[in-house]
């Protein structure tokens, strides 16, 4: 049985930028179990921070495959 290969998903940090299809993802504060972050959709000029758990956060870049723009 042949299993594609996965590239594991980096640690979350404060100050990262993910990159989407259609959007950004600003990582403000990770926390033990929380995370600060902006999602960015478009040319939308002021976003609100959102809170969420960090696997919550995890698995959305996870099936959005998103990539890592900068640490």
């Amino acid at each position: 049985m042949n299993q594609p290969t996965r590239t594991p998903l980096t640690e979350l940090q404060s100050g990262q930028t993910w990159r989407m299809e259609d959007a950004h993802l600003l990582i403000s504060l990770v926390g033990k179990h929380l995370v600060h972050y902006k999602l960015i959709k478009g040319e939308t000029k002021r976003t609100p921070t959102s809170l969420s758990a960090k696997k919550a956060v995890e698995k959305y870049l996870r099936e959005n495959k998103a990539v890592l723009v900068n640490r």
